[in-house]
């Protein structure tokens, strides 16, 4: 826009262009797209929630095994109280939607309520159906933990969650030198090891197994088989390397002025963005050029933009 290149040279100007720019960032946007997000992220929640409604219903609960978290003492209670799964799902889940409509922000209660209640009906309409692997606690945990992981790495994805456990680590983490991951395993494990006095002992650890998978899951769905990583690389044959890197990986590349911390010398540093495939080939490509070339390599959980698209290689 005209507004962000326009040269500046006083205090006025400033002022001017910063007016600009507060009513450009305050135009709404396409509602049309506002729509299209909402449908989008509704319909992934209802996968996901209907996806772990199934891991629960006809793998993991017709024989006895367990997820972690509240969906884990939810199981517990509907077992004990022979009341439905759903019904504990729904109200052992609300208070933390309170705190986390407080704390986290209403966007992301509102689609965990969403998600918590679709799963609810969903374990409800499916009770009464028959198990795929009765009496089979081991093909149970992994079938049902493949198939609750992804259900719960959907729901992530759009904004939700379907199980307070980790809005309470949240919070929490705050609070305390633990970390959320730390946290979640801590009362996890307690709760996974508590199903050995409703269930059984073989079925706590097949519930571990089960939680294990489920976990291994969430994080392939949400980052992805083919995870990106982006790849920080210094070399004084910054120019042959990034040349190599289009040629041979089909990727662009982007040049970044840099200056070492103790020589204070001007420096090119190439940035681009891989999948972890491609990992092995680009060091190979930097190895060719340079030897001694710096590189640093670090994940990332999403790409959006640019051009990250491949281009043909040869």
């Amino acid at each position: 826009m005209s507004v962000v290149s326009k040269e500046v040279h006083n205090l006025s100007e400033i002022t001017d262009v910063t007016g600009e720019l507060t009513k450009i960032s305050k135009i709404p946007a396409n509602p049309k797209n506002k729509a299209k997000r909402l449908f989008q992220r509704a319909a992934m929640i209802i996968f996901g929630a209907a996806l772990m409604a199934v891991g629960l219903e006809i793998f993991l609960v017709p024989n006895g095994v367990i997820d972690g978290g509240v969906t884990g003492i939810s199981i517990m209670a509907s077992k004990i109280t022979g009341y439905p799964l759903g019904i504990f799902l729904t109200l052992l889940n609300l208070p933390f939607l309170v705190i986390g409509y407080k704390q986290i922000g209403k966007t992301f209660a509102l689609s965990t309520l969403f998600g918590i209640i679709v799963m609810s009906i969903g374990t409800t309409l499916l009770h009464s159906v028959n198990a795929l692997t009765p009496g089979e606690p081991l093909l149970g945990a992994i079938f049902g933990g493949v198939i609750l992981g992804v259900g719960v790495g959907l729901v992530i994805r759009s904004g939700g969650s379907l199980d307070g456990t980790e809005i309470v680590a949240i919070l929490v983490s705050e609070k305390t030198p633990f970390s959320v991951g730390e946290i979640v395993l801590f009362v996890n494990i307690f709760i996974l090891g508590s199903a050995g006095f409703v269930f059984g002992w073989p079925n706590a650890l097949y519930s571990m197994i089960a939680y294990y998978i489920a976990m291994k899951m969430i994080d392939i769905t949400i980052e992805g088989l083919d995870q990106s990583k982006s790849v920080w690389i210094i070399s004084e044959k910054y120019r042959d390397i990034g040349d190599a890197l289009t040629d041979r990986l089909g990727r662009g590349v982007t040049y970044l002025e840099g200056e070492g911390g103790f020589t204070g010398e001007s420096k090119k540093v190439i940035f681009v963005v891989i999948t972890r495939l491609e990992e092995a080939k680009l060091k190979n490509i930097v190895e060719d050029w340079d030897p001694h070339a710096f590189v640093a390599i670090g994940n990332i959980h999403d790409v959006k933009g640019g051009r990250f698209k491949k281009k043909g290689i040869h």
